[in-house]
């Protein structure tokens, strides 16, 4: 023996990241960040943010309206994955429940704001679609990581087959 064991394990073997890194810190972590992010845009959209958005000009009116919406549909999508996550860690899905729990709220990129209407909003908008729009790509990105963090198992040929399969492609290419 070389000193390197490179025996494939079976399933049981593989540590899957998914269980693991919900039940970890780093992820209550970002579970509270999330949903403090989730808390404090809706407390600025319905006081501070509402009182911004009537000394914004017309021409901002709209952007303003635009991003809001899309910032508060990110900030759904990010909650119902944390939550759902969270529902796994602690036992109330499976993670087979989770996958179909993930395909009633879409987890999807977004198309960024254009610069020339995102200029226009108020500070503390823009800081906001900027916090949530990165914590979205880290879920994305996280998200990706445990929904493929097990390799799609090879099909197994039974050795006799592949004896079989070896004897009829020499005589099929001797008839040739």
């Amino acid at each position: 023996m070389n000193g390197f064991d490179v025996t494939f394990r079976d399933e049981r073997d593989w540590v899957d990241f998914g269980r693991t890194y919900v039940g970890s810190d780093s992820f209550r972590s970002l579970f509270r960040d999330g949903m403090a992010l989730v808390e404090e845009t809706a407390a600025y959209l319905d006081g501070e943010g509402r009182d911004e958005s009537r000394l914004i000009s017309r021409d901002a009116t709209l952007s303003y309206a635009a991003e809001s919406m899309r910032l508060t549909t990110l900030l759904m999508q990010i909650a119902s994955w944390l939550l759902v996550q969270r529902a796994v860690a602690e036992g109330e899905l499976t993670p087979g429940q989770a996958l179909q729990e993930k395909t009633r709220v879409r987890l999807a990129a977004s198309e960024p704001p254009k610069p020339e209407n995102f200029n226009l909003l108020p500070a503390r908008l823009q800081d906001l679609v900027v916090r949530a729009r990165r914590l979205h790509a880290r879920i994305l990105h996280l998200d990706a990581l445990i929904s493929e963090d097990r390799p799609t198992p090879l099909p197994r040929e039974s050795p006799v087959a592949a004896q079989q399969g070896l004897l009829r492609s020499a005589f099929v290419s001797d008839r040739v």
